[in-house]
């Protein structure tokens, strides 16, 4: 609309001098003929200056597009959990030991069992973590807990008075860890936990 309005202004001003040059109104006539074009070519110009374009219309904002949550997967270090179990399955059949009802066998059986399974999980300690214990002194021998101790590393037992130093009686000396080396576990696509151990089938 306002693109019409200068046009059309301009045209009504040109036509009313157009009449006045031509003569076709005399006199006070052809001057009165100019002056309405000019007030009213005047008018629609104010009008067309002052009049704002109409604000655009707001956009929509923008929808919030609600993602379904990805199936949660087995947590990563749980998974680590079980292969670390597969392994003390492997070499020393702890998952078989435990999950065993032993009920039924003699002593003699547990501990032949016992031994082969002592001798497969240490073995499986010793290759993927560095075991040192934390108190290098002998089960019973007198200590003294330094301050500022961590926390995970003592233990301690009996009337405690006061803050540390403490000193007692080292009943366990305790064990850490200063590296781990575990094989990193390769995830599937299929979200489940690796398998301990394979079900064994006997083809015939």
């Amino acid at each position: 609309m306002r693109k019409l309005i200068i046009p059309t202004s301009i045209v009504l001003v040109v036509l009313a001098f157009l009449n006045a040059a031509l003569g076709l109104y005399a006199g006070e006539a052809a001057l009165a003929l100019v002056a309405l074009a000019i007030f009213v070519a005047t008018i629609l110009l104010l009008a067309a200056i002052l009049a704002r374009p109409k604000a655009e219309a707001r956009r929509p904002a923008a929808e919030t597009v609600s993602v379904a949550p990805a199936t949660p997967s087995p947590n990563q270090s749980n998974a680590e959990v079980v292969n670390f179990l597969a392994i003390l399955q492997e070499k020393g059949r702890l998952v078989d030991f435990l999950m065993d009802d032993i009920k039924g066998y003699s002593d003699a059986q547990v501990g032949a069992a016992a031994r082969v399974l002592h001798e497969g999980c240490r073995a499986v300690l010793l290759e993927h973590f560095g075991i040192h214990p934390v108190r290098e002194e002998s089960e019973g021998s007198k200590v003294t807990v330094p301050a500022g101790y961590a926390p995970d590393e003592y233990r301690l037992v009996g009337k405690i008075r006061g803050e540390a130093p403490f000193s007692g009686v080292l009943v366990h000396h305790g064990w850490r860890t200063e590296w781990v080396k575990l094989p990193r576990l390769l995830r599937t696509g299929d979200n489940r936990l690796p398998t301990i151990a394979p079900s064994e089938i006997e083809l015939k």
